[in-house]
């Protein structure tokens, strides 16, 4: 795709790109699953603009994905629980360096604690019976994207954003906070608070907007450019040419 094409020549070299995209999903039991509504596809598609651009592109899917790809042009990985793609991840990181990570997987907040009849007994079924009710707890499950920055430690980073409640200030702040928790280099936020299209949220402050995911796709890449082109500044590797 042009798009890509043109914002890459700039590096000159063949680009690492990591793309998650999908849901996971946590076991309720032996057949039973918790997840998040996530078809996959723009992950899908990015990874396809980069892919078509020349450069090495490597997909984590979850397997709860409706979005796929016809005879892709790059690896697909696929994952069902969070602690999967982390683990995938950590084997990742021990290889080749990678130069950009979008983590677009929608990962599940909260992970089934425990499960209880109506008398407070534990249930161990490898099914739960359903001609009852029970009371399922859910725990925070360990966030994956904070993570990141210690498994690739010279990598572009980008996290997503999504936000249903407040307004689109509401969605952006919360967005900031992500950048500085997580320390990555941009955040992309999207979802009924923010409105229609994306906003990309870099750490420089500027916030810049997409109406598709064309669009964002050609930001996405402008702003590995910059920021390469900043790394080269201050002395620091280039994209591809980084050490573990």
């Amino acid at each position: 795709m042009p798009l890509a094409q043109d914002s890459f020549r700039r590096i000159g070299e063949i680009v690492r790109i990591v793309v998650t995209c999908g849901p996971s999903s946590e076991p309720l039991d032996r057949v039973r699953r918790l997840t998040n509504v996530s078809t996959g596809s723009l992950g899908l598609f990015l990874s396809s603009v980069f892919a078509d651009a020349g450069h090495e592109v490597c997909c984590f899917r979850g397997t709860g994905a409706s979005a796929y790809v016809s005879a892709p042009a790059f690896p697909i990985v696929p994952f069902t629980t969070a602690e999967d793609l982390a683990r995938e991840l950590k084997i990742l990181a021990q290889g080749r360096p990678i130069d950009a990570l979008f983590h677009a997987a929608a990962l599940s907040d909260f992970r089934v604690g425990i499960i209880q009849d109506q008398a407070g007994r534990p249930l161990r079924s490898g099914k739960i019976p359903s001609d009852a009710s029970c009371l399922l707890t859910l725990v925070p499950a360990p966030k994956l994207l904070p993570k990141l920055r210690e498994l690739f430690a010279h990598a572009f980073l980008a996290g997503w954003k999504f936000e249903v409640e407040g307004d689109r200030a509401a969605a952006i702040a919360r967005g900031e906070r992500q950048m500085v928790d997580a320390r990555t280099d941009l955040c992309v936020v999207n979802g009924p608070a923010y409105g229609t299209g994306f906003g990309l949220l870099a750490r420089s402050g500027a916030l810049l907007a997409a109406e598709d995911r064309e669009s964002l796709a050609k930001l996405l890449l402008a702003q590995l450019v910059r920021w390469d082109q900043e790394q080269a500044r201050r002395g620091r590797p280039p994209c591809s040419d980084a050490s573990p």
